[in-house]
């Protein structure tokens, strides 16, 4: 069964949020904890969400299916309006902050699909022009991880 909200509800149950977010409770509790969201507690110590958490949850999902860290989830979404629902406006400008971070796994997932289209699985056939050879370690000068596929 769909949780339908009432239109003029300002706040939402965690049960109501989970449902309509299709996100679990506990990752809910999750967020809250990390400081992306935040509710305020009844007196029976009850979460209740503002309504517009419900962008907030999805914007964090996305984000987070983008690769971007929760920590640079909380750093954009702490550029969000707190005295007020965030507009269309405020969400395209927080969107922006993606853009570079964007370009840049683009232009890695790019380098990857174009070094690796002679890779026939590592058997390895292809040592001469390997992404991933580096024999003797030679490129632990240039930083961790592997090199040829993350530098220009």
């Amino acid at each position: 069964m769909s949780t339908h909200l009432a239109p003029g509800a300002k706040e939402i149950t965690v049960g109501e949020l989970a449902e309509r977010s299709g996100v679990a409770t506990s990752a809910l509790r999750f967020y809250e904890r990390e400081g992306l969201i935040s509710s305020r507690r009844t007196s029976g110590n009850q979460r209740r969400y503002p309504r517009d958490t419900l962008r907030r949850v999805a914007f964090i999902r996305t984000s987070q299916r983008l690769g971007i860290s929760l920590a640079r989830i909380r750093e954009v979404l702490a550029l969000l309006p707190e005295d007020r629902t965030p507009t269309r406006d405020d969400w395209a400008r927080i969107s922006e902050c993606w853009r570079a971070d964007l370009d840049e796994r683009i232009r890695t997932l790019q380098r990857l699909r174009d070094n690796l289209t002679d890779c026939i699985g590592c058997g390895c056939l292809s040592l001469d022009r390997c992404a991933l050879s580096n024999p003797y370690d030679e490129l632990a000068a240039h930083g961790p991880g592997p090199r040829r596929l993350i530098e220009d």
